[in-house]
């Protein structure tokens, strides 16, 4: 049974981009290396979005969640908390207010309702901030695997030559009985590589790490990186994707503007050819005998179509039920 220990996130691995230009880089890289193997998650610290940038993000995220996305919430907070205190098991829900945003293949900003200019134009501006910063974690993330510089962002461009790329802007707002309900239930993120600007006040967010539940520490401007399910794919288990949730707190309205830089919904996913052979453990051993690919290979969106049924459960059984669908794909 998994059990909290906040006092393991003094340890939280955070790296500061500027020593990636110094003679420090070594370290810092070292220090990816063992969060993408050993945590699922990192900081990162003076990673080249500006502080107003992230600071009018933040203005204008809270402001139109107070103007308009407030009063649906208490709406729902009442018939959550009256279902929940009369002895409905109310676990199936999650204490959040929440719209996605659509950036690549094609963006669906101008389209949402209830966004004035002001801010569809900060959220352009800050995705194609996200964006850059993404790919520039993913040749992070080659360089320590030892793969070709722009292998994974090749291995996540579908047929359009791009990633599948969007924004969840979300409220954890306070919850009078954090004994009922989860902020979010806990989970893998299906996709690639995720790009989270946090709120710095109010904390919740914990990964699962030696069967404990372990803080994302809130600091101040940082960006936090977690790996989705499609890299613990393609580098054949030696990077991890991990569960993570959040909680709810009577007091504070918490913050969360999560990025999802995916697949391309037609790419084809698969072990890099560079890494089988060297992601085999003890716990993943198994693969097709012979291969040294302990994942299987299978198209992103029929993995999105599987994850949308069982997101709250076990990565494993997915991966499982892939090899069993699996198909011969073309490649050509």
């Amino acid at each position: 049974m998994a059990t909290a220990t906040p006092a393991a996130s003094l340890s939280f691995p955070v790296i500061n981009m500027e020593k990636l230009e110094t003679e420090e880089r070594g370290a810092a890289m070292e220090v990816i290396r063992d969060a993408c193997e050993n945590w699922g998650f990192f900081e990162l610290l003076n990673h080249g979005i500006s502080h107003e940038l992230m600071d009018e993000v933040e203005r204008v995220s809270k402001a139109h969640y107070e103007n308009i996305r407030e009063n649906k919430f208490k709406e729902f907070a009442a018939r959550t908390l009256e279902a929940g205190e009369k002895g409905a098991d109310v676990r199936d829900v999650d204490w959040e207010s929440t719209f996605f945003v659509r950036h690549l293949p094609a963006s669906n900003l101008a389209d949402l309702p209830d966004l004035d200019d002001h801010y569809r134009q900060v959220m352009k501006e800050f995705a194609s901030e996200i964006e850059k910063l993404a790919e520039r974690v993913l040749d992070l993330l080659c360089e320590n695997l030892g793969l070709e510089k722009g292998y994974l962002k090749r291995a996540f461009a579908g047929s359009q030559g791009a990633p599948t790329f969007g924004t969840k802007v979300s409220s954890y707002p306070p919850c009078p009985r954090p004994d009922l309900v989860d902020g979010l239930r806990a989970h893998t993120d299906a996709g690639g590589v995720i790009l989270l600007f946090q709120d710095d006040q109010v904390s919740g967010l914990q990964l699962l790490k030696d069967s404990a539940w372990v803080d994302v520490p809130p600091m101040r401007h940082a960006i936090v990186i977690n790996i989705g399910d499609q890299l613990e794919v393609i580098t054949n288990g030696r990077y991890k994707s991990v569960m993570h949730r959040v909680l709810t707190r009577p007091d504070g309205n918490r913050m969360s503007i999560a990025s999802f830089y995916n697949p391309g919904a037609d790419a084809v996913i698969f072990p890099a050819p560079a890494l089988v052979g060297h992601g085999a453990t003890e716990e993943n051993e198994g693969g097709e005998e012979g291969s040294g690919a302990v994942y299987p290979r299978f198209v992103f969106e029929d993995y999105m179509n599987l994850y949308v049924q069982h997101k709250f459960e076990a990565k494993e059984p997915r991966f499982e039920a892939m090899k069993s669908d699996a198909a011969p794909i073309a490649t050509a």
